[in-house]
């Protein structure tokens, strides 16, 4: 016993503790992207607008964003399994309210369900992996996290509007309720918050922190002493800027805007929202690898965001382009987008240890800011320029509000990439000054 206390836990088992956080955290975003490849369905089928839909798809992002704050002191308090389970429950409860919703109001509700219990699965996942894999893999597995709720996005593209066209969206919907109901089950028996628990040695728990642990501040005063420094609010409204039009586009307008303007059918829109999910996906991973190699996290950052932004101000401003060009830069964009990823890894490194859980919940509300704000603003745009073309019963909008819609993208994702250009560098380390009155990270 003695020999398997001192050892790290194996990698499979690692992996399998994390992966059904990740699992959860696939199902969010599975859950997030989905109105996207519905939209005519949804507005037929409750008799709304741009900006009733931008809000019922927005519902998942209120609650989402509200928890953060909650869920990653939580995640510091009780542990990520209790967490990732109660998540899990009531996620399938809202999944099984909004398929069988007969009113927006309860669809809205669901919606609001779903966003604030799955909210509690990337900060879980955070939390397990800085207890169940080395430090030096931290951005690396953060990585892999983005790209397993890609993978989530991206099954809610092209075969979620094949299952749809084949079984009608609340069969489909009912369906993966159920399945979110048997995850609870598999979390509860499966995960454990430390190696420890099972016998192993933790990569959390040393002599130098095990106390700090016991010790944390109250809520307010953690929340005052992570925006004490300087990059902790610079990269909490960061990825918003890089999240915010990337959701907007793939998880609501894209679609309805291919299809109306490049003549896509909602099947091919689908595919293109997904390569640039799938692109997301393959940078995440990448860029936190690189990061963890040169051992630097701004410049991997500030460059990702600079590729998505001059994406973004060609795509959205240039009618007309070529299918394949189009294609190249939805892409580009994607895999550039994926350097929000480096944001956790960033400000976790900024601010003290026992903080952690908490700095990652507040910086991934930060992220959700962006979809939660621009999905019902560009709906409310659409919806002001509408000049009463319908088709099907379905309302269409012209190129003129599209744009002035995506401008407000364009916008933000410009302000990301100035924010991260003044944050400071951390090299990959927890560095973090003592000089209370500076309140930044060392620039060693």
């Amino acid at each position: 016993m003695s020999d398997k206390t001192n050892a790290y836990p194996p990698i499979y088992l690692a992996w399998l503790v994390w992966g059904l956080g990740a699992v959860l955290y696939f199902t969010g975003f599975y859950q997030r992207v989905a109105p996207a490849v519905m939209t005519d369905l949804l507005m037929l089928d409750f008799q709304i607008g741009a900006a009733a839909l931008g809000n019922l798809s927005a519902f998942y992002f209120y609650s989402y964003v509200a928890m953060q704050v909650p869920t990653g002191i939580i995640a510091d308090r009780w542990g990520p399994r209790k967490l990732l389970t109660t998540g899990s429950l009531i996620a399938s409860l809202g999944i099984f309210l909004f398929a069988l919703a007969p009113s927006i109001y309860l669809a809205n509700l669901g919606r609001f369900l779903i966003g604030g219990s799955v909210a509690v699965a990337w900060v879980a996942m955070l939390k397990l992996a800085s207890h169940w894999f080395p430090p030096s893999r931290f951005a690396t597995v953060t990585g892999i996290a983005l790209c397993c709720g890609v993978i989530g996005a991206v099954t809610a593209g092209v075969p979620l509007r094949f299952l749809i066209d084949a079984y009608g969206w609340r069969s489909v919907f009912f369906f993966s309720g159920l399945v979110t109901f048997i995850l609870t089950l598999a979390i509860w028996l499966m995960v454990r918050d430390d190696p420890t628990e099972k016998g192993f040695r933790s990569y959390f728990l040393t002599p130098n922190n095990s106390e700090v642990e016991k010790e944390r501040p109250r809520v307010l005063a953690s929340l005052r002493q992570i925006f004490s420094y300087r990059n902790a609010w610079l990269l909490v409204v960061a990825p918003s800027g890089i999240v915010g039009p990337l959701l907007a586009f793939s998880g609501l307008w894209g679609v309805p805007f291919l299809t109306t303007h490049y003549g896509l059918t909602p099947t091919e829109g689908a595919a293109i929202t997904s390569s640039l999910l799938i692109a997301w996906a393959a940078g995440g991973p990448c860029m936190g690898a690189l990061s963890d190699r040169i051992g630097k996290r701004r410049p991997v950052y500030l460059v990702g965001a600079g590729v998505a932004a001059a994406g973004w101000a060609v795509v959205l401003f240039t009618p007309g382009l070529p299918l394949a060009l189009l294609t190249v830069l939805v892409i580009m964009i994607g895999f550039g987008s994926g350097s929000m990823v480096l944001g956790f890894a960033f400000i976790k490194e900024s601010v003290p240890p026992f903080l952690g859980g908490t700095a990652s919940g507040v910086c991934n509300a930060g992220v959700m800011m962006g979809p939660m704000i621009l999905q019902p603003a560009v709906g409310l745009i659409l919806d002001l320029g509408w000049r009463g073309e319908m088709v099907g019963g379905v309302r269409i909008y012209g190129l003129a509000a599209y744009r002035q819609g995506f401008a407000l993208m364009m916008l933000w994702s410009l302000l990301a990439f100035a924010l991260i250009y003044f944050t400071r560098e951390t090299h990959c380390r927890q560095t973090v000054e003592s000089d209370a009155d500076v309140g930044c990270v060392s620039e060693a």
